[in-house]
Order: C-alpha cells, then structure tokens, then sequence
C-alpha cells in the first residue's frame, strides 16, 4: 500500500459456475502481494445453525448470514489492504442492495467490481466438469443480475475464453471496473 494512498480491493462476482475463485485467484497470482477472500468459504465456518438459501430464494436467517459474510469479508479485506496487500472477494451478489453493502463498508477504498458473465449453458458446463450441481438451480440468478448490477463495473463474458484470457482482459477493462466512491 501506497501511503496516502486508498486501498485497492477487488470484488469478483458472477452466477455459480462462472468461474469466480478461479479468475480471483488468477489475479492475485500476478500481483507481489494479494489475498484472496471467498464469501462461501466464510459461510461454512458457521458449524451450526448455517442457513443457505432454498430454492434460489435469499430470505429471512439465510440472508442475514450472506450478510454477515459480506461484513466479514470486507472487514478481512480491509486488514490485508492495510497490511500492503490487494484482496479479491469472490461472492455472488446479485443485487443491488448487496453491491451498496459492499461500497459502504469499504467506503475510502477504490474497489473495482469484476463480473464475470458467460453464457448460462457455459456456467453449468463448467459447473458438472468440477463435479458441481449448484449451476443448474442458479442460472436464474444470470438475468436477475443482469437487471440488477447493469452499468456496475466491468461485464467479462468470459465464455470463450480461457481463466488466463480472461485475467487478461479484465486486466484490460481494470479502469472500467473502478467503481465511483460513494
């Protein structure tokens, strides 16, 4: 970290399947020092009473816990920045709503917003190929994020592309994914 400097923090988000932890972690590889801060792995330290989402369905105690992981996971990025190094968050966020949380609790932070956007059949190709089923109950959320993140940061259909091609182009794109301070 720069001093005087905002932190730079990474969020990288987009439909199970899409290839979020890959492409995260393909990025922090070309930086000296960065972290990587995956939503659902904090969610799984909850041991009891963890609650998913049913049915594509984000409601009640469930999203009060995606919330509470999306706090923990800014708090984490905010002490590696600290510490000199640039996190990448991988979560699905769909909404709006949730976009703000994560603006909001890295207000003073310039956070680029990464969308990786294939095709729907790719993300349930990609999906099965790892062993996976979260795909096929998700696809729904394509075009509800489509609706809700539209004009939000950089769009990477990354369809045809391989996970290097893909950092590439974000890596390309990294002005267009700056989102405006709040």
């Amino acid at each position: 970290m720069t001093f005087g400097r905002p932190p730079e923090i990474w969020l990288v988000t987009g439909i199970p399947g899409a290839g979020k932890t890959t492409v995260a972690r393909a990025l922090a590889e070309r930086l000296d020092r960065s972290a990587v801060i995956e939503g659902d792995a904090l969610r799984r330290w909850i041991v009891r009473g963890a609650e998913w989402p049913a049915d594509g369905a984000l409601q009640g105690e469930a999203e009060r816990q995606y919330e509470l992981a999306i706090r923990n996971m800014c708090l984490l990025a905010r002490s590696y920045a600290e510490a000199g190094f640039t996190p990448f968050l991988d979560l699905v966020v769909v909404t709006r709503y949730h976009l703000e949380a994560f603006r909001g609790y890295l207000r003073g932070a310039r956070l680029r917003l990464v969308v990786l956007a294939p095709a729907v059949e790719v993300t349930v190709e990609r999906d099965r190929a790892r062993g996976g089923t979260a795909a096929d109950g998700w696809t729904h959320l394509d075009s509800a994020m489509r609706e809700e993140l539209a004009g939000f940061g950089a769009w990477v259909d990354s369809s045809p592309l391989s996970v290097a091609e893909t950092a590439d182009a974000i890596l390309e794109r990294q002005a267009e994914a700056l989102l405006p301070p709040l």
